[in-house]
């Protein structure tokens, strides 16, 4: 079994490189583009998948929406592949959380796996909810010895905590390593998810 994980479609908070985290916000016209991008990318029978899941929030269905439409495959939503929940920080650039959180943001850059942000969450806490929604989503699938192939519209943290886990890279390093554009796809194989 194959995962096809992707980020949602741009929205104008990632243009004005603002921390969505929880917000729910809609996809702007260019995330909307990207959407029918992904699906012309993945209308190819070798790149196909048989189903979508995506996360509940707006973007992220919205681009699960326009590929479904497009590919002609169904669509569900899934809880646990929502994005990081960073608390007060939502809304703000990096560079306002430095200004107006500097303790706990210096915090957060030295231990980001645990350390949760002002009533948000950590990433720990992210893969706690994440990897058993996707181990949940491969059993009703069939499991990883299948031959399927399984869309995941999800969100940024979700693609670099889980590639940070998988490749055991530091989480202080993962926003150096993995960079997760809009509509882009990451394929991992499921197998992992026994282990």
């Amino acid at each position: 079994m194959k995962l096809l994980l992707t980020r949602h479609g741009e929205t104008d908070w990632n243009l004005q490189r603002r921390i969505q985290g929880s917000t729910d916000t809609d996809l702007n016209e260019n995330g909307r583009r990207q959407a029918l991008q992904l699906s012309e990318n993945l209308l190819p029978s070798e790149n196909r998948p048989h189903i979508i899941y995506t996360s509940g929030m707006k973007r992220a269905r919205e681009t699960a929406r326009i590929v479904s439409e497009r590919l002609g495959v169904p669509c569900l939503v899934h809880p646990g592949l929502e994005e990081m929940n960073f608390g007060l920080w939502e809304g703000l650039t990096w560079e306002q959380v430095e200004e107006r959180y500097p303790e706990p943001y210096q915090t957060w850059i030295a231990d980001r796996r645990y350390f949760c942000p002002p009533e948000g969450e950590s990433y720990q806490e992210l893969l706690e909810r994440t990897v058993p929604a996707l181990q949940d989503i491969v059993r009703a699938e069939g499991g990883s010895g299948s031959d399927s192939r399984i869309l995941l519209v999800t969100h940024s943290s979700v693609l670099i905590s889980l590639l940070s886990y998988l490749n055991r890279t530091p989480f202080e390093e993962m926003v150096k390593r993995y960079k997760a554009p809009n509509a882009q796809v990451v394929e991992l194989d499921a197998k992992w998810l026994e282990e």
